[in-house]
């Protein structure tokens, strides 16, 4: 198998277990530890923007190839494996009908609540 199709099913494999997530969270048997680190994983992964925009040389993409990837691989190694087996399955039927994750806007605040805390922190820093 060559680098890029390893590449690109390494990115499929992400991008299912991202919807998965979001299958897991509505699921009744997935313990609510876990629901709270998903809940915060999916919104991020499903937001329509990102931490650090993807146009900031270097660092716009770290969030794309390390953070994300690396926060859905720990919240689904935490599901019980009945659970992340039935929600893997609703997510390939998912990915298959529709050919797209679904997007939510929690992300959307969860990434600026982010952004605000950090200006507020900066400007706690500069003028105390």
């Amino acid at each position: 198998m060559r680098m890029t199709e390893m590449l690109r099913e390494w990115a499929r494999r992400v991008k299912r277990d991202g919807v998965t997530l979001w299958f897991a969270l509505r699921h009744p048997a997935t313990p609510w530890p876990v629901k709270a680190i998903a809940a915060v994983v999916v919104a991020y992964a499903l937001s329509p923007i990102d931490l650090i925009p993807d146009f900031v040389p270097v660092l716009g993409y770290v969030d794309d190839v390390l953070l994300l990837p690396g926060l859905i691989w720990a919240a689904v190694r935490f599901l019980p494996d009945a659970v992340y087996a039935e929600c893997r399955d609703r997510a390939e039927g998912w990915l298959r009908e529709r050919g797209a994750k679904p997007r939510t806007l929690w992300g959307v605040v969860l990434v600026c609540s982010v952004w605000a805390a950090v200006a507020w922190l900066v400007w706690w820093w500069w003028t105390g």
